[in-house]
């Protein structure tokens, strides 16, 4: 029963093969074994790749499945179309552009199973292109709010300068009144006379405006601080807002690219080896001696091409026949005076219906 199963799997006749012998029987359920199992491969791979990309396991096994048979389908029309002759390189030149197929199976069955072999190398590197990435976005968001930012620290750092300048003037103010009332100064008096009473007078004045300034400044500055906070506020939400979408960063193409950076010989090795799986059947039917099955499916196709041209022959040989006969019968009737006299009656009357059909046309117009 499995025999036969995989009998089917290689495409071959299974009527021809019931007449041959065990080992050619054994030859190609050995082929149609590899071509079984490469589409379980193919269905394998495939249905990995698709959970890569939709996530659920119902969607990647049925699609899996549908690649499976598709790839099943394919090689069992490549094995079973490559026919035996007694010329290698007609056969080798014939089987060309079923390997080259093989060879485009082989790559898109191999690149998925890599995936998932290499999987924590995968990931780590990109582990490292999500980290990149989300430093790279935080510095793209941040060049929208470093402007603003900036001219707003701007802002405070002058707002600060001018409490210090007036606080500045202020210092120098009161060591002035008192150098003057120490006499160290102005009017060189020990004591608080009239210039000493002014210029305190005048110190007060500007203490009082400092603490206006220190006032009015210090509000200033809170409401530029609330403004950075809220623009901070808002780049973390962007950033947050963003970051799902590097967390996302681990879809199929990404995988792939991953891949392809990391060393190429054990990748290349896995491809030889689905390579080697996948173009099996081919070599060894390419290999492989003609067998009895071939033989009979020689004579076979030889028999029924034989009856195909036999056929078509006679039906030439038919159609010149009756052409000949139908153009002898043609010529003795068109001798008969009957058929002329009939046909000249039947002209003349006809003439007569036109034209008393031309005379009521022409008369309803008139």
């Amino acid at each position: 029963m499995l025999q036969r199963f995989f009998i089917f799997c290689s495409g071959a006749d299974t009527d021809i093969l019931e007449d041959c012998s065990a080992g050619e029987r054994t030859k190609y359920a050995g082929i149609g074994a590899t071509v079984f199992f490469t589409a379980v491969m193919a269905t394998i791979a495939s249905a990995y790749a698709l959970y890569t990309v939709f996530d659920n396991y119902a969607t990647a096994i049925f699609f899996g499945l549908i690649w499976g048979m598709l790839i099943f389908n394919l090689d069992r029309f490549i094995v079973s179309t490559i026919k035996k002759r007694d010329n290698f390189f007609a056969e080798f030149l014939q089987a060309t552009p079923r390997i080259a197929l093989a060879v485009i199976i082989a790559i898109v069955i191999a690149k998925p199973l890599e995936l998932k072999i290499f999987e924590k190398e995968i990931n780590q590197v990109l582990l490292e292109e999500k980290n990149e990435m989300t430093l790279a976005n935080k510095d793209q968001l941040a060049l929208q709010y470093t402007p603003t930012v900036e001219a707003l620290t701007s802002d405070i750092e002058s707002l600060k300068k001018e409490i210090t300048d007036k606080e500045t003037e202020v210092n120098a103010l009161y060591e002035t009144y008192i150098a003057e009332a120490e006499g160290r100064k102005g009017t060189e008096i020990i004591g608080k006379g009239p210039v000493y009473q002014e210029k305190r007078d005048k110190h007060d004045a500007e203490l009082a405006a400092l603490q206006e300034l220190r006032t009015t400044n210090t509000n200033k500055i809170a409401a530029i601080e609330a403004q950075i906070a809220t623009l901070a506020t808002e780049y973390q939400a962007k950033v947050t807002e963003t970051q799902p979408v590097i967390d996302g960063f681990d879809g199929l193409m990404a995988r792939v690219n991953a891949l392809n950076k990391l060393p190429w010989l054990p990748s290349f090795f896995i491809f030889l080896l689905f390579l080697a799986i996948e173009t099996s059947p081919i070599i060894a039917k390419l290999l492989s001696p003609k067998g009895a099955y071939d033989l009979k499916l020689e004579e076979q196709e030889s028999a029924v091409s034989s009856w195909v041209v036999q056929q078509k022959g006679q039906r030439d040989i038919l159609v010149t026949t009756d052409r000949d006969v139908n153009n002898r019968v043609y010529a003795d009737i068109a001798e008969e005076q009957e058929l002329y006299d009939y046909k000249r009656k039947k002209a003349r009357e006809l003439m007569q219906m036109q034209a008393d059909a031309f005379y009521k046309k022409q008369k309803s117009i008139l």
